[in-house]
């Protein structure tokens, strides 16, 4: 594993991080200044590739990687300042669409996203 690679995968160790790939530049120059912007973004192209990192999409905003690949979960989205929180309800969402729902589709994945007001911005 190269530096660079090492540190993009620093930089996205931990609960919760769900950060643009700006953002995973901007802290990754903090540890190893000479690193670029082309290899931050093949880096993480290269992460989602192998599937060690997933691709968020919540809106119309900026890509987010979120590094929990491998732990089926859900995410929380605030509507007015975009952060991002893994959440792991109860149940099984492929269980819960009914046959006659599926209009023959053979489903092998859900993505679901749950929106609202993170208590910071329930405050403003």
């Amino acid at each position: 594993m190269t530096a660079q690679r090492r540190v993009v995968a620093e930089v996205l160790d931990g609960d919760h991080v769900h950060l643009t790939a700006d953002e995973v530049h901007a802290r990754a120059v903090a540890k190893l200044p000479e690193i670029s912007r082309a290899t931050v973004y093949n880096t993480l192209g290269e992460l989602v590739s192998l599937g060690e990192v997933l691709e968020v999409t919540t809106d119309k905003r900026a890509k987010r990687y979120d590094p929990n690949a491998h732990r089926p979960h859900h995410h929380l989205v605030c509507a007015q300042c975009g952060a991002i929180r893994d959440v792991h309800p109860l149940g099984n969402p492929l269980a819960d669409l009914p046959d006659t729902e599926r209009f023959g589709f053979t489903v092998s994945d859900v993505e679901v996203t749950y929106r609202g007001l993170c208590p910071d911005c329930a405050k403003a």
